[in-house]
């Protein structure tokens, strides 16, 4: 069955990826980016619609929800995938201005998109929202020497992800009619890390796709990566 699936950051990377898988398969996607001539550019590249957002700005955000009610009068699927990684310090070079700005997008953003977009999900038949977090967010694997993980040492971004699958657990309790699941796309290439990531982008992108593609009944308050299940 076709679902309406609205995806922040869609303009590159995975963002990007799975918008083009998902509409492949023949779901209706709503690219959601924050550069108006690159969001249409990456809507008319993988056949979707481009709809205008900035996690950060409250206004923008409910006019993109106000959009979304106003074509498609429902969303199914939420993908909160737009993130930064901010300044790759740590000890004595950590401000707060710049801890600031990687919630502010990474963990504000998703609680600015979501509770916005609520009144939408909940209109659906079997709503579900995919927050992309990170294995750099999980403690155990961080602590685990044979995880590349455990040796970035990312203070603020780690910390911006590991909130992230707390807030999805609690989501999850807290609206037990919508799927709130948390993902880890894996060590992937993307402008994130300077195309380091030794995974293609479809292959980041394949968590997130099943996430958002999944049966009803599939489980809420999960932490997976394309695998499967992951320590917290």
């Amino acid at each position: 069955m076709s679902k309406n699936i609205f995806i922040t950051g869609a303009n590159k990377g995975l963002g990007l990826e799975a918008a083009r898988r998902l509409v492949q398969q023949g779901h209706t996607v709503l690219v959601g980016a924050r550069d108006a001539d690159r969001g249409r550019k990456a809507a008319a590249e993988v056949g979707g619609r481009f709809v205008a957002i900035d996690v950060t700005d409250e206004a923008s955000v409910a006019a993109a929800a106000a959009d979304v009610a106003a074509h498609e009068g429902h969303l199914d699927v939420l993908i909160n995938n737009a993130g930064i990684a901010g300044p790759l310090t740590q000890g004595t070079e950590l401000r707060g201005e710049d801890a600031t700005a990687v919630f502010d997008t990474n963990v504000i953003g998703i609680v600015r998109v979501t509770g916005a977009f609520l009144p939408l999900l909940q209109a659906g038949t079997d709503p579900a929202v995919v927050n992309v977090s990170s294995g750099l967010g999980s403690q155990a694997i961080t602590h685990d020497p044979g995880r590349v993980e455990s040796t970035v040492v990312a203070p603020l971004y780690n910390a911006s992800k590991a909130a992230v699958t707390m807030m999805t657990t609690q989501y999850a309790k807290a609206f037990p009619g919508i799927r709130f699941n948390a993902v880890d796309p894996g060590y992937t290439a993307t402008d994130l890390n300077g195309n380091s990531g030794p995974q293609t982008v479809t292959e980041g992108t394949d968590a997130i796709v099943t996430l958002a593609t999944e049966d009803p009944g599939a489980g809420t308050g999960r932490y997976l990566d394309r695998f499967g299940p992951l320590p917290w």
